[in-house]
């Protein structure tokens, strides 16, 4: 269960764009996990479309300053060894495309 405090931080990473997509890293399905401990601090894992993306550490950057911001404290991001589909993204983002 999202708790509000998760979605508000959730909501702020919407503002962190991929740059080659055009899209938000939470519509594109890259925030695999997101849990707050019982400090408050976040701990985030996330992958990237491309296992070789160029931005990925401006991506990694941008998505814990923005988690640490909402969240009012430490935000730890890892990235994870899913691999990126389509089939990841949020429903209808994938529009614009013609995937769904």
């Amino acid at each position: 269960m999202i708790t509000s405090k998760e979605e508000e931080i959730l909501e702020s990473l919407r503002e962190v764009i991929d740059p080659e997509i055009g899209l938000n890293v939470v519509e594109l399905g890259l925030i695999r996990n997101l849990e707050l401990d019982e400090q408050g601090n976040v701990y985030i894992v996330m992958i990237m479309t491309t296992p070789f993306c160029p931005y990925a550490p401006q991506l990694i950057e941008q998505v814990r300053i923005k988690a640490a911001m909402a969240a009012g404290a430490e935000a730890t991001v890892e990235m994870g060894t899913e691999l990126w589909d389509p089939s990841l993204m949020e429903e209808g983002a994938g529009g614009d495309w013609g995937l769904f």
